[in-house]
C-alpha cells in the first residue's frame, strides 16, 4: 500500500494526512488533504482536553467516515 493512500482503522473510519489551510470559529478547521480535496474538520476530544493548538500549515491526521467525505475529525498533529 502506498504512503499517501487512505487507510481504514478497525472502526471503519478512513485515516488520511492533510494540512491545515484555515482556522474557523468553534474549533473548526479547513483541511486540504493529500488527495487535493478540502474538507471541514474539528478537533477530537483528547486534543481539546490537552489543549493541542493548531496553526495554518500544520500537518494533521484526519479520520473520516465513509458516509460523509466532506467532514472529518482531527486526531493527531504530525
Amino acid at each position: 500500500m502506498e504512503e499517501n493512500q487512505p487507510k481504514t482503522n478497525r472502526k471503519g473510519f478512513i485515516e488520511i494526512i492533510g494540512t491545515i489551510e484555515e482556522l474557523l470559529p468553534g474549533a473548526s478547521f479547513k483541511v486540504k488533504l493529500e488527495t487535493g480535496h478540502e474538507i471541514l474538520a474539528h478537533l477530537s476530544g483528547k486534543m481539546r482536553m490537552y489543549k493541542i493548538r493548531l496553526l495554518p500549515g500544520d500537518k494533521v491526521k484526519v479520520e473520516m467516515t465513509p458516509y460523509d467525505l466532506s467532514k472529518g475529525r482531527i486526531t493527531y498533529r504530525i
